[in-house]
């Protein structure tokens, strides 16, 4: 008997609202969704988010900042945690926000070598494997264990065509890249986060798939959720968050926005009233 996927997914989260989440509905105006409001406490191991390729899609829609503003509402965790620092650059940054969930692999191309030493091609193929027969958009996380971090280039424009062409988003290191122009030209809709520029490749290396990284002050575990634009990336704590409700409090605060801007481009601007409006889209949780 043939499935109906959207059918089934609908079922799904009905359930999970109604059994597991029976007071979702009744939260107050701060809505912390699937947790407790007590920072980096979760009620439980169920995953907050049941995800779907819509939520994807309408991600991709919001800019990062906006997404961090609309997790500080939920007061989950400090609101000095869980983004990158200004040392990891979007290499695209033309490109719409990049969405996807991790793949973390630890890697070094600056240790000199032999060749037979080299053990890159025999793991990037596992690395091939579960990003192909994953369901969801991958992001796959290279964090440099080597000696030269800023020499280190795991990522070009043949890895960004491969990694695209079977469902990758991205790539975020805290190495550098080459061949920018090249991914751009062969790697359709795919971003690249990285420290910067380097020549050559150096000798790849990778050590482990899988396991807890720190990329540019940034905590990546495998399967985080993972957004990222011009401005930075920022972890989506799915733990924590309901991603319904996440995209739906990205709305409001995009709304908000927009009536600031349109009031300041307005002759009704007057100095007072900018300060209510100030006031009122940094306390956008109360209202």
């Amino acid at each position: 008997m043939d499935i109906d996927e959207k059918k089934l997914e609908q079922i799904v989260r009905s359930v999970v609202e109604k059994v597991v989440f029976p007071s979702y509905s009744d939260l107050d105006s701060q809505g912390v969704g699937c947790s407790s409001p007590q920072t980096g406490k979760s009620i439980d191991k169920i995953e907050c988010a049941l995800i779907s390729s819509k939520d994807i899609e309408r991600l991709k829609n919001i800019n990062s900042p906006t997404i961090c503003n609309a997790i500080e509402t939920f007061k989950v965790r400090d609101e000095t945690d869980g983004y990158a620092t200004s040392e990891l650059k979007c290499m695209i940054p033309e490109s719409k926000p990049m969405v996807g969930f991790a793949i973390t692999v630890s890697v070094d191309s600056t240790t000199p070598a032999s060749l037979e030493q080299r053990k890159f091609y025999e793991k990037y193929n596992e690395i091939l494997d579960l990003i192909k027969n994953s369901s969801r958009p991958i992001v796959v996380v290279f964090k440099d264990v080597g000696p030269q971090r800023h020499k280190c280039c795991i990522t070009g424009d043949m890895l960004g065509s491969a990694f695209s062409s079977i469902g990758a988003t991205g790539v975020v290191t805290d190495g550098c890249m080459r061949d920018l122009t090249g991914v751009k030209e062969n790697a359709k809709d795919f971003q690249v986060f990285a420290t910067g520029l380097v020549v050559s490749h150096g000798l790849p290396n990778i050590y482990e798939i899988g396991g807890t990284v720190n990329i540019c002050g940034l905590t990546i575990k495998p399967d985080d959720l993972l957004h990222g634009d011009e401005s930075g990336l920022v972890k989506i704590p799915m733990d924590f968050i309901r991603i319904s409700q996440l995209i739906d409090r990205c709305d409001k605060i995009v709304q908000q926005e927009k009536e600031y801007f349109d009031f300041m481009k307005s002759d009704k601007y007057n100095f007072e009233d900018m300060k209510k409006f100030l006031i009122r889209n940094s306390n956008i949780e109360n209202k």
